[in-house]
């Protein structure tokens, strides 16, 4: 049983990335429907949420069906990283997360994210005022290293956990790599097997299909993975995983109806969430990976991405419905 403090997530838990524009509650509410063990928010900027920014504060919104869930933070000052850890504590999520790994320029450049890879002692720092600074479990998201020249996650993942973090999720790239090129997992699976290493130990990067994660999870022997970008309009790949690791026979593939439904689900979810307008025009950067690989899909998706009421979007899906015609490539 994998456990962070007294939270247990089974023998083997796969985790739904935080994700920025869509790790939000329409879409965790699918990623726990087809077997996420554990989900994040979107991250949230420590200097947004104690100035109030309304964008911010509404990525707390957690619901109770979603536990365990995480909230995650970014930030590069100590004082202002403690307000905002606070504050989260504040909703009650089971743990609190810290992102050290996001490699956007926006969030970088302001010293957060992945720029703590270029000054180790100040990403301590950070992550002891805040552990010391609340009382639920607080977890670190990274990577190897900012680039090839400074791969220093083994020493980096040894002092986090000596000043308290309670589990690591590494993402097997550097900054530089951004999500290019193959992720590499060996320094994860070097981590997981230091002797020195008492936490679960999560990899994350490349995980798209059920017999590449069970290649890893055999291979680097990590306590669970973590899954981004291949759950994005395919929230079935969580309970896909599960299917093979449990040796049973591989679950069907969604149908167009399955995909159908799904989107539909997501879309209300979404509209009462974020009220029409703004859910609606958010629910456009899903429709192509809902419908990947869906032969005569490409008119569909241009009217669906020009649709900006709840109606004509639904009258599109319907149209979809009855169109014998499309298949699954």
């Amino acid at each position: 049983m994998v456990t962070i403090r007294s939270l247990e997530l089974g023998d083997f838990p796969l985790l739904l990335a935080p994700m920025e524009d869509v790790s939000d509650p329409p879409f965790r509410a699918l990623c726990k429907k087809h077997g996420a063990d554990l989900m994040y928010t979107e991250f949230i900027s420590s200097e947004g949420l104690i100035r109030d920014a309304v964008k911010s504060i509404q990525k707390m919104d957690i619901f109770e069906y979603e536990r365990p869930i995480g909230v995650q933070i970014f930030g590069s000052d100590a004082e202002t990283m403690v307000q905002a850890a606070q504050i989260i504590e504040s909703v009650k999520p089971d743990l609190l997360d810290i992102n050290y790994g996001c490699p956007v320029k926006k969030v970088a450049c302001k010293g957060a994210g992945a720029a703590l890879l270029q000054d180790i002692p100040k990403m301590v720092r950070l992550t002891k005022a805040v552990v010391d600074a609340v009382k639920i479990p607080v977890t670190v998201k990274t990577r190897l290293g900012w680039d090839d020249a400074t791969k220093n996650i083994v020493e980096t993942a040894e002092r986090l956990q000596d000043i308290g973090i309670e589990a690591l999720t590494i993402h097997g790239r550097t900054r530089s790599q951004m999500y290019k090129g193959p992720a590499d997992w060996t320094l994860i699976g070097t981590v997981k097997n230091n002797q020195r290493m008492r936490i679960p130990i999560f990899g994350n990067g490349d995980i798209d299909s059920p017999e590449k994660a069970l290649e890893y999870k055999n291979r680097y022997g990590v306590d669970g993975l973590m899954i981004g970008r291949a759950a994005i309009g395919y929230p079935w790949i969580f309970n896909e995983i599960k299917s093979v690791f449990n040796h049973h026979n591989p679950i069907p593939l969604p149908t167009m109806e399955d995909r159908i439904s799904a989107v539909e689900e997501h879309l209300d979810f979404s509209i009462r969430w974020k009220g029409e307008k703004v859910g609606v025009a958010e629910m456009k950067r899903h429709y192509a990976n809902y419908f990947k690989g869906i032969g005569h899909f490409k008119e569909y998706r241009m009217r669906l991405v020009t649709a900006n009421e709840a109606a004509e979007v639904r009258e599109i899906i319907q149209e979809l419905r009855g169109n014998k015609a499309l298949i699954l490539g």
